[in-house]
């Protein structure tokens, strides 16, 4: 039995991180403190302010644990990662987990690149970002191909020039063929250096050559030049006017403000590079009635410079937050340069400030019913799921699904749900490599074993949560008692616990319960929970098709059949002709066999024995 107020007295006066939980033993807040002696006594003195959600939260605190670190700074960075892998119902928590697309021009290389880049690594190369529009990126990268002809194959230069025929961006008049030697490494740097300075938002230069191009070939009547040149001053334009924000200090800051209503919060945030405004974004929180803007602002910080791969030098905010000198201190480490954390007080960078604030209050006031009904569909979701096999504290959800053809190349698809939303750079597929035949019991073993052993060998090399490194709340299997009984068999031989559940359909493949407990719970066809479930069984089976078919588009499947000796195509053609399936083939005598026109009795005794 855990005794509260004994074990206070055995916290120790050090920094750290303090975990605490609930009756399920779910972990319902993290916090970090200078000293935990003093701060979790705070928590149980009646004789404090606490505010109406610590109030609400001590109620529910069971027990706590702590974890000793030699510094505050390091608390902090365990209290964001704890954060960020449990995410505790009491604490501020980021609803969104975006990942931003940058701009890399790979300016180490003698003929450089530009493509887009999920994130940044530490390669030489220089990185334009982050933007809010994947979409966005690829126009600017599609037209600076249009402009300069730079390459965007993986060729090794000079290294391999001559040794290939140019590709077909050459022939179309989208790169200057560099493999081919056919543009100098002088002048093709003049366009990178131009392609740079472009990205830092200069325009002019490359607004006055188009002009000038435009001119001269209208001059010349050559009136199809003249329009693709138009064309391509348009989208120049269009790009600058998306940055008509500016700054004079021209420098890189992100400027962050909120606007918050009960339960429900947004910050918004512009991105600055170079002094001007390349993009803005707003990210939804999940906060208790209460909380000030002060307190939102520092939990979005931790969670959302946690996981961006490029942090500006400076942090533009609405107000002081607490910890201030703290998180600079944690930001300059993942920056490797100084960050200051400022809060204007007057001028251009106030007005931003207010700007920012005033299109958080915007996207809360109009979005508010939106949210309602997308978290209906679910968060609420997930709750009814809850509710209807007696679990607690459902956030994510895998299920599995297994495709081949004639028991040949079979494939396994792994889905993942957080908080009812599909989470993609999660998804995995698996190649089946120790099952032959049409096995999905076998082949679903296999999967589940592979990935679950890849998981915990992950977590012993301490990587970070995500991808195969996070378990799984429950475990959703693309059909009934067999398929959940296999699952249950790889957790128990891996000694895990996690709850496993079949999604049963009915015979016209339509999802008609869940399989839980070695019961069938039946579903409310009109609920959000069984169009949930829906979602997810026809996401696990489309995932696992499409990458059946793209092996297939490649070559890499064929039917058991061709491996049979004597088997042509015309013999194949008559055997799935006749038969229903590679099964009804195995299990045919060699009388049956030789009834088929094109198999004589050599043919049938090959593939009796084939099989047999």
């Amino acid at each position: 039995m855990f005794d509260i107020q004994e074990e206070l007295k055995k916290l120790p006066g050090k920094p750290g991180v303090y975990i605490m939980h609930d009756e399920a033993d779910h972990i319902i807040y993290v916090g970090k403190a200078i000293s935990l002696k003093n701060r979790v006594r705070q928590y149980f003195q009646s004789s404090r302010n606490k505010g109406v959600k610590i109030e609400q939260m001590v109620t529910h605190i069971t027990r706590f644990e702590y974890i000793v670190t030699d510094s505050e700074l390091e608390a902090l960075v365990l209290e964001c990662n704890l954060i960020k892998e449990h995410r505790p119902k009491y604490n501020t928590m980021l609803m969104d987990d975006k990942a931003y697309p940058f701009i890399k021009v790979t300016v180490e290389e003698v003929f450089p690149r530009i493509m887009l880049a999920r994130q940044i690594v530490k390669d030489k190369a220089k990185y334009f970002g982050p933007y809010t529009s994947a979409g966005a990126v690829k126009d600017t990268i599609d037209l600076i191909r249009k402009l300069y002809h730079i390459r965007s194959c993986n060729r090794k230069l000079p290294a391999d020039i001559g040794k290939e025929r140019p590709c077909l961006n050459y022939h179309i008049h989208q790169c200057d063929a560099p493999c081919q030697g056919y543009i100098s490494m002088e002048e093709y740097r003049k366009s990178i250096d131009e392609i740079v300075h472009f990205l830092n938002g200069n325009y002019d230069l490359i607004l006055k050559k188009l002009e000038k191009k435009m001119e001269d070939a209208s001059e010349a009547m050559e009136f199809e030049k003249a329009i693709e040149y138009r064309e391509l001053l348009s989208s120049v334009r269009k790009i600058a006017q998306k940055q008509k924000i500016t700054d004079t200090a021209g420098d890189d800051r992100d400027i962050l403000a909120v606007a918050s209503e009960r339960e429900d919060a947004v910050v918004q945030v512009f991105f600055i590079r170079g002094g001007r405004l390349i993009g803005r974004d707003h990210f939804y929180l999940r906060i208790f009635e209460g909380e000030t803007e002060s307190e939102i602002l520092s939990g979005f910080i931790k969670q959302f410079y946690a996981g961006t791969p490029y942090i500006p030098a400076q942090l533009m905010l609405q107000e002081e937050i607490e910890d201030h000198e703290l998180i600079e201190e944690w930001l300059t480490k993942k920056r490797e340069h100084k960050v200051y954390l400022r809060v204007p007080k007057k001028g251009s960078k106030e007005k931003l400030v207010e700007l920012a604030q005033k299109n958080a209050a915007l996207v809360l006031g109009t979005d508010k019913e939106r949210l309602k009904r997308e978290e209906g569909r679910t968060i609420g979701a997930v709750k009814e799921l809850e509710r209807l096999l007696g679990l607690k504290g459902i956030v994510r959800m895998e299920a599995y699904d297994i495709s081949n053809t004639n028991g040949f190349a079979s494939v396994g698809s792994m889905v993942v749900y957080e908080k009812g939303k599909p989470k993609r750079n999660d998804y995995r597929k698996f190649k089946i490599k120790g099952v032959k035949g049409a096995n999905d019991y076998a082949s679903l073993e296999e999967v589940l074993t592979r990935r679950f052993r890849h998981g915990l060998e992950e977590r012993m090399m301490g990587k970070e949560m995500g991808g195969f490194t996070a378990f799984p709340d429950l475990i959703l299997m693309d059909g009934g008692k067999g398929q959940v009984n296999v699952a249950l068999e790889v957790l128990e031989k891996l000694k895990l616990i996690i709850p496993v559940c079949g999604m049963v359909k009915d015979d016209n493949h339509r999802t008609r319960g869940l399989y839980y407990h070695n019961e069938e719970l039946p579903i409310d066809r009109n609920s959000e929970c069984f169009r949930l479930i829906t979602r997810i069984q026809d996401e696990a089976h489309r995932f696992a098709i499409t990458f059946h078919r793209d092996l297939r588009s490649k070559g890499q499947v064929h039917s058991v059949l061709d491996d049979i000796p004597g088997v042509g195509p015309a013999r194949r053609k008559d055997l799935m002709r006749h038969f229903e399936n590679i099964d009804a083939i195995k299990n045919a005598s060699v009388e049956e066999l030789k009834k088929l026109p094109s198999i004589n009795e050599k043919s049938a005794g090959d593939i009796y024995n084939f099989f047999h």
